[in-house]
């Protein structure tokens, strides 16, 4: 048996047609964006982010100190290696996917926006996707933000997530 793989373009539903001799069947299939993350709305530390019509995030406010900021905690979509890039940034903020276990505790190491790519530790059942101030005092921001993870080693053009809808909040 072989494999097939296939990529989508755009995301959403479409079908494919397979034939065999003279057997022909028409199969549904959906594309799934490659951004892996899942966000959605979300207001803290200062910090509130809505959704882009877009898909991108639009982040403003001061956020109340250094390494404090908002996420996003949905479960993990894939294993293996993954990267995060961000084509587009705030000066001052900073992206980063910590993997959790079963019960919500940080596994070892992340993944950072311009970083290299990660191995998810094993055991990792959730992801928590997170912008935060990387200033000793924060300053304030209004800007775009198109943030990617994907699996493997190489970045692609940002594509919109498949969840904008996850509702976040303030992490420190």
């Amino acid at each position: 048996m072989g494999v097939l793989s296939i990529t989508g373009i755009k995301p959403g539903s479409t079908s494919l047609k397979l034939t065999a001799g003279k057997i022909t069947k028409t199969v549904p299939i959906t594309v799934l964006s490659r951004n892996l993350l899942s966000y959605g709305p979300a207001e803290g530390n200062g910090l509130t982010a809505t959704v882009n019509t877009d898909g991108s995030l639009h982040v403003t406010g001061t956020a109340t100190g250094q390494w404090c900021g908002l996420s996003w905690t949905f479960p993990c979509p894939v294993q293996g290696t993954v990267i995060l890039r961000s084509p587009t940034f705030i000066a001052g903020l900073i992206a980063s996917v910590k993997f959790l276990d079963a019960k919500g505790h940080q596994l070892g190491g992340q993944v950072t926006s311009g970083g290299n790519a990660v191995a998810i530790p094993a055991g990792t059942v959730s992801l928590r996707f997170g912008i935060l101030s990387s200033e000793a005092t924060p300053t304030a921001k209004d800007g775009d933000l198109r943030i990617q993870l994907e699996s493997g080693t190489t970045a692609h053009d940002w594509m919109r997530p498949d969840n904008t809808s996850l509702k976040g909040g303030g992490m420190n």
